[in-house]
């Protein structure tokens, strides 16, 4: 991963607006369909590799681990290696991390409550 060489203000850096801020650098890797299911689902605790990956259906292995290297390089996930044989290893949110779960809690709810409305839209919109 390439980290910018930020430049800039803090109130620059956390201008979504501007292309070169590290508030859009961040908001563009949390805000991916995979990194929201995993916060979703390290919600409700700590979970192994296997138990995520079948908690978030559909996911890859390579998009899994990519997704979990990412949200530990912005501090919203915590992994614990146990020097075991085989290793276990287990991934919880962080502090930052469980806050944006709230986020993420709100959108799910927003999505639960004009599902219909969308699936409306959709409909007339593609002319089913």
């Amino acid at each position: 991963m390439v980290t910018k060489q930020l430049s800039g203000s803090p109130e620059e850096q956390a201008d979504l607006r501007r292309a070169d801020s590290l508030a859009r650098e961040i908001f563009s890797d949390v805000a991916n369909k995979w990194a929201l299911l995993i916060i979703e689902a390290l919600g409700d605790g700590t979970l192994r590799f296997s138990e995520l990956r079948g908690a978030v259906e559909g996911i890859s292995h390579k998009m899994l681990t990519q997704n979990l290297r990412m949200l530990e390089r912005n501090g919203l996930v915590e992994r614990t290696v146990y020097p075991t044989v085989p290793p276990k290893v287990e991934y919880t949110l962080t502090g930052p991390g469980q806050g944006l779960r709230k986020t993420v809690d709100v959108m799910c709810d927003w999505t639960h409550r004009h599902i219909g409305h969308i699936e409306a839209a959709r409909s007339g919109f593609d002319g089913d």
